[in-house]
């Protein structure tokens, strides 16, 4: 009615036009009359005509009231409103959903006070033709214009904002670019003070156009980003707001919908039925599951509805395209999607560039170069087309061939390789998957798997490697093949201290291997078992029997022949059988010592001659333990540094890697034994940053945290038992005897500072880790001893140590029997005690060779002698052995002058001062 008023129509004109009556006409002027406070009709003709010429006081923004809530967008927000000031012409693009309109409606409102004519939006979906016309007409009707008589209605909407300052805000170009276009171009030449803001899925291409990208909601910040605040917000709005705590869940969710506003918000509408798991299980047929709402347009009733519309503009080609790379699950470039799409690279190269224009694909430019990416409701939505046309299974088969050479590319590691795999690693599980699910495709599949298992153990992802490599034997249709991956799952296992899948694999890779007709390899995979059910009991739940062990052993020794790796593996298995068995009683026969070791060396000298390093570190490590049950603590550190050498160059393999990790523990205990702390040290800051064990902390730092205890680098223990213990929690707080150590040495250090607070809470991990023989009389009893000597409470020391060397040997062997015995004899002459002469007499004999306890004994005897300077030249020797520690306490021990240096060496240190011997 207005726009006819404007026109400057009769009453009788109007009722014509609109057939109703002359009366009806009447009363709806009588009514613009009043609600646009005009005094006449004239004055309502000029209010129709355009923006309002005698009243120039910043009119309302005319733009449409959102039925919910901005949230978020404070960056974008603010990008948008600063490129808004700087060019007269923008264009927010970005995929269907993404939340354009809404961002840019909210720009709108707000840069509306640097507009003094007014803000307009017009809304240009409900157009069907591209025609300039049109596009101006619905323009004309947004602004309240009439087409003037003899001139366009695109003249007349130019001829109104041709001295006007106004925003006007057009959404939704994308599928009248070809008349939106031309109108804008000329709107700009004509209005020198207008500017314009577009909504599209595509650039509109004109001079001048400058391009803001839209992205997703964010999704940084974890459970607080925009993301998760739209959700939380439109879930709310059910009257059942989702619970604070999964927030953290809810960031995870939006991450897998993109970050995708319309999908975030469709999802949301549905938590009251579906629930937060319910909604994750939906996420593998999110266009099923992203659809439902009442909303006031169809195409964004639901995410499907939303990829129609753009789907419908493309051209037949670019539909082809956009199915095929559909296939890819993540990033790709053109190369790759020319050989999945099977077609011509330029041919290819164009299509990806008008499917980015129209928002289907990301772009982005990376060290491979320009790569390209769909949002994952795209991905889907095109494989939906790809099964539709009948496609599928050639363009998925063309793309596990692409997988299987970019594994095949991928096994020569280079400086980027990390990089690499990533980009690629979830097309390969895709193809994997979909491959083992055809039984044409087994054998893809299978070499896919294969692959996998070894690019991730590469990448330290070993729970999934261990995983591929079992899918790999399940898929090979040659039993020798499977055998061998078999062997890789039982070293990832190891590695994983999974003792049971270790055993497990070996077993079935036996039966593999007979399969194949091998027998040696039979035997050999049989006797492994049992050698590792020997070598790595801690890593076993399951306890194995005595008698499947032996039989273990005869079944191989009768599979062996004349085969060398196979008799070197049997002997293997022999040598810790008798190990086993000679120390079973903690109190092996006299002549049960030497039978064990050449039993022991037996196996080391076949292994040698294999020519297999990692089959002869396996006999070294039986060996070294065998001499440390004996007592010959030098004699096993010696094997360990001989294990070391070998190992130096071994391949980053699985079954290398996890003999490696084991010789640098086994190692950084034989340096602690013989008192070679530098060396210990060096062995288990390795083993601390290998990266195999950068996800298991607690596991790799235990040794350097035992290590640095010992030496007194109070600063170290601070910082590196607080990745111990986030590790450990993380990890499920694992019960596991071998972090006893560390949790004992972290807890004696604040022992040595005085903190009884964090003493007690380090000893309450302690107490979780259980209590073991080595706890009661080994590591626990020298760390207890050392703090208790410190506060000088040397009588609490000497019953803590009361058991003699005889009696706890062997629980002591290894690493703590020199540390007992010398801080046993301190600890008597410290107390008195009357037998102080014979424990010096009888430490000094076992300690011989090891320069820190040595040290302590003969400071123990210095003090028993009151010979100062005897005192004095312990610490020289322990400052060369890099113990600060028991030099500082050394000076303090001796009084004076030397005393204040002392002190002042161990408040450097950050601990306490010692305390007098109490008498």
């Amino acid at each position: 009615m207005l726009a006819l008023v404007g026109d400057h129509l009769s009453n009788a004109e109007i009722g014509a036009r609109l057939f109703i009556s002359v009366r009806t006409v009447e009363s709806h002027v009588s009514s613009l009359l009043r609600k646009l406070d005009v005094p006449d009709r004239r004055a309502l003709a000029r209010h129709a005509s355009g923006p309002p010429q005698a009243d120039r006081s910043r009119p309302a923004p005319a733009l449409p009231t959102p039925l919910t809530s901005f949230v978020g967008r404070t960056r974008e927000r603010a990008e948008l409103l600063g490129v808004l000031e700087e060019h007269r012409q923008v264009t927010a693009v970005g995929p269907g959903g993404v939340g354009k309109t809404r961002l840019a409606l909210t720009v709108a409102a707000d840069a509306a006070g640097a507009y003094p004519d007014g803000v307009w939006f017009v809304d240009l979906v409900p157009i069907t033709s591209p025609d300039l016309s049109v596009v101006a007409g619905t323009v004309a009707l947004a602004l309240g214009l009439g087409e003037q008589p003899g001139r366009g209605i695109d003249e007349t909407v130019l001829a109104a904002l041709a001295d006007r300052c106004a925003l006007l805000v057009l959404d939704n170009c994308e599928h009248v670019q070809d008349g939106v276009a031309p109108f804008v171009e000329r709107l700009l030449a004509t209005c020198p003070r207008v500017t314009v803001l577009a909504t599209s899925r595509a650039r509109m291409m004109v001079p001048f156009e400058r391009v803001y990208p839209v992205p997703p909601m964010s999704l940084s910040g974890g459970g607080d980003s925009d993301a998760v605040e739209l959700f939380m917000d439109r879930a709310a709005a059910s009257g059942w707001p989702p619970n604070h705590a999964l927030r953290e869940q809810v960031s995870e969710f939006c991450a897998r919908l993109d970050g995708v506003a319309l999908a975030i918000e469709l999802a949301a509408a549905r938590w009251t039925t579906l629930g937060l798991d319910g909604l994750e299980a939906g996420l593998s047929d999110q266009l099923r599951m992203l659809a439902g709402g009442a909303r006031a347009e169809d195409r964004h009733r639901s995410v499907r509805a939303a990829l129609d519309w753009s789907h419908a503009l493309l051209e037949p080609d670019d539909r082809l395209l956009l199915r095929r790379v559909s296939v890819f699950a993540k990033s790709f470039t053109a190369d790759a999607a020319a050989r999945v799409a099977a077609s011509e690279r330029g041919v290819v190269a164009d299509g990806l560039a008008r499917l980015v224009e129209q928002s289907l694909l990301a772009v982005t430019v990376s060290p491979r170069g320009t790569e390209y990416r769909a949002l994952e409701t795209i991905r889907q939505y095109g494989a939906e087309q790809l099964d539709q046309v009948g496609e599928s299974v050639d363009t998925r088969t063309r793309h596990v061939h692409w997988c299987l050479t970019q594994a095949a590319d991928l096994v020569v590691v280079g400086a980027d390789w990390r990089v690499r795999f990533d980009a690629v690693a979830d097309d390969l599980r895709a193809a994997t998957a979909w491959a083992a699910d055809r039984p044409d495709r087994r054998a893809d599949a299978c070499r896919l798997a294969w692959n996998l298992g070894d690019l991730l153990f590469t990448r330290n992802l070993i729970g999934e490697s261990q995983s591929r490599y079992e899918q790999a034997a399940a898929l090979a249709d040659d039993p020798a093949t499977a055998a061998s991956v078999l062997r890789q799952a039982a070293a990832v296992a190891g590695c994983r201290m999974r003792g049971d899948d270790m055993y497990r694999f070996r077993r079935e890779a036996a039966d593999a291997a007979r399969r194949a007709g091998d027998p040696a390899g039979a035997s050999r995979d049989l006797a492994i078992a049992a050698a590792d059910a020997y070598r790595f009991a801690s890593k076993f739940v399951r306890v194995l029997p005595p008698g499947e062990a032996i039989a273990l052993i005869a079944e191989a020794r009768e599979l062996a022949g004349e085969d060398p790796d196979a008799q070197a593996a049997v002997a293997l298995a022999e040598a810790g059988r008798v190990l086993t068995e000679a120390f079973a009683d903690r109190r092996p026969t006299e002549g049960a010592v030497p039978e064990t070791i050449a039993c022991a060396q037996h196996a080391v000298d076949l292994a040698h001659r294999t020519g297999d390093p990692l089959a002869e570190s396996a006999a070294l490590d039986t060996l070294a333990g065998t001499q440390s049950w004996a007592g010959d603590t030098f004699a096993a550190a010696a094997t360990a540094r001989r294990r070391m050498a070998l190992l130096e160059f071994t391949p980053d393999t699985p079954a290398g890697t996890h003999e490696l990790i084991e010789a640098l523990a086994e190692a950084t205990e034989a340096g602690l034994g013989v008192g070679d702390l530098a060396g210990a040290g060096r062995w288990a800051r390795r083993l601390a940053e290998h990266p195999l064990l950068a996800e298991v902390g607690h596991r790799a730092t235990s040794w350097l945290l035992v290590t640095d205890a010992l030496t007194g680098d109070v600063d170290e223990v601070l910082t590196v038992s607080g990745r111990f213990l986030e590790s450990w929690h993380r990890s499920g707080s694992p019960a596991r005897s071998v972090l006893g150590p560390a949790a004992a040495g972290v807890a004696m250090i604040h022992g040595l500072r005085g903190d009884d607070t964090a003493g007690a809470e380090w000893g309450a991990v302690l107490r979780q880790l259980g209590t073991s023989p080595g706890q009661t009389h080994g590591y626990g009893a020298v760390f207890d001893a050392l703090v208790m000597l410190h506060r000088g409470q040397a009588g609490d020391a000497v019953e803590r140590l009361a058991p003699a060397p005889g009696e706890v040997w062997l629980w002591v062997t290894w690493i703590w029997l020199h540390w007992y015995v010398a801080l046993r004899a301190e600890a008597g002459v410290l107390a008195g005690s009357p037998d102080a002469g014979d424990r010096v007499a009888e430490a000094r004999t076992i300690v011989a060779g090891n320069p820190v306890a040595g040290a302590i004994v003969e400071r123990a005897d210095a003090l028993l002698a009151q010979d100062m300077s005897r005192l004095l030249a312990t610490a020289d020797v322990f400052d060369a052995a890099g113990c600060r520690y028991q030099a500082a306490r050394t000076r303090v021990l001796a009084g004076g002058d030397q005393a204040d240096r002392g002190a002042a060496a161990l408040a450097d240190l950050g601990l306490a001062p010692m305390a007098p011997v109490a008498p």
